[in-house]
């Protein structure tokens, strides 16, 4: 008989964390379950770590040669025979022990759900130090499609936090080979343009980080690469919209593909690292993604807008004015650019008032 959950551990030069994760999951309360420990040729003691668990839910599957993390993945997927997936690397852990429970509960409850998340604590040199990735402070259903609109601007579910219908990974998509740093959040995004989305506001699972992390490496190695994995994901999602037929998420994409755009003209920098666009850059990079003079001066318009609100926030009033200008230029049907302008022409006056609109915002949405 197949157990309702399969965990694919993916382990890689992480033997000395493993224990940390197995036991977490090992000790939860709902307990139909398998482990699948993906040994990708590590060259640390993985194998004999993994012979310490006697528990027979827990198997060791190493790969000869090694097949690189996202083809990985994709073996632990197509080994498991779970009705729910969690994919949850070795060197993160549940920190809860009904966190299982809860999830299938959920699950079971709402089968139109693709998947369910909860947020993430950040865990460094064995120490909680913040909460990632709060959407809500309740537990909720989120329309798929609805939280695509937000999800597209940001990857806001941390991966050790996600468990999948098997159905999703089956008829939707598994991990595309050609987006190392950004697989997962491909995934939540296809699979919320499918389905529901189910949340629970319970932090439950702790995110460790770390020098041997895959999120380390992977920007450590080649951060240009994660850098334009970010900015080619909303066309791609762009694509995926209109083949379902989801016109009005459109919109959505473009000014997420603007706001990844600016964010690396005017802050040249990415994550932690630099990362220098141009305009004759973005320029081509936009010729590239579309076709189509009418999304190119939409995305344009927004671009030099958010470069805009960049400088300003950065207090080079003086440029930020003159990329506002050039924004309406573009398109004048933007108010709220408009009113950023008007704002910015009033001086302290206006600046004192943009300010505290801001914070009423942030106020609101929390």
């Amino acid at each position: 008989m197949n157990p309702k959950v399969t965990f694919i551990v993916p382990c890689y030069k992480l033997a000395h964390l493993l224990p940390d994760c197995v036991n977490s999951i090992l000790s939860q309360t709902f307990t139909d379950f398998e482990i699948l420990i993906m040994d990708d040729c590590s060259p640390d003691n993985t194998p004999e770590v993994a012979a310490t668990f006697k528990d027979p839910r827990v198997k060791h599957i190493r790969n000869e040669p090694n097949l690189g993390h996202l083809r990985n993945y994709n073996k632990g997927i197509a080994l498991s025979r779970g009705q729910y997936v969690w994919l949850i690397s070795a060197d993160d852990y549940l920190r809860r022990p009904y966190v299982l429970q809860r999830y299938v509960e959920v699950m079971d409850a709402h089968p139109e759900a693709g998947y369910i998340f909860c947020p993430a604590v950040k865990v460094r040199n064995g120490r909680e130090i913040e909460t990632l990735t709060v959407q809500s402070t309740k537990d909720s259903i989120f329309d798929g499609r609805r939280f695509l609109k937000k999800l597209i601007f940001e990857n806001s579910i941390v991966s050790a936090s996600g468990m999948v219908r098997k159905t999703c990974y089956d008829t939707v998509s598994v991990f595309p080979l050609d987006r190392p740093w950004g697989g997962d959040w491909y995934l939540w995004c296809v699979f919320a343009l499918t389905g529901k989305v189910a949340y629970l506001a319970e932090p439950m699972v702790c995110y460790r980080e770390h020098d041997l992390s895959m999120t380390t490496k992977l920007m450590k190695d080649d951060v240009d690469q994660c850098s334009r994995e970010d900015i080619t994901m909303p066309w791609t999602i762009k694509h995926k919209v209109e083949e379902a037929g989801c016109q009005y998420l459109v919109k959505s994409c473009l000014e997420s593909a603007a706001y990844e755009y600016a964010r690396r003209i005017a802050t040249k920098r990415y994550k932690s690292a630099n990362s220098i666009m141009t305009i004759d850059q973005f320029e081509e990079s936009l010729c590239r993604s579309t076709s189509d003079e009418k999304e190119r001066n939409f995305v344009r318009a927004r671009v030099h807008a958010n470069i805009a609100d960049f400088y300003y926030w950065q207090d080079e009033v003086s440029v930020a004015r003159e990329f506002y200008i050039s924004a309406v230029r573009k398109d004048p049907w933007m108010p709220t650019v408009w009113l950023k302008r008007l704002l910015l022409i009033s001086g302290d006056a206006g600046s004192w008032l943009r300010r505290t609109r801001v914070r009423l915002h942030q106020w609101v949405a929390n």
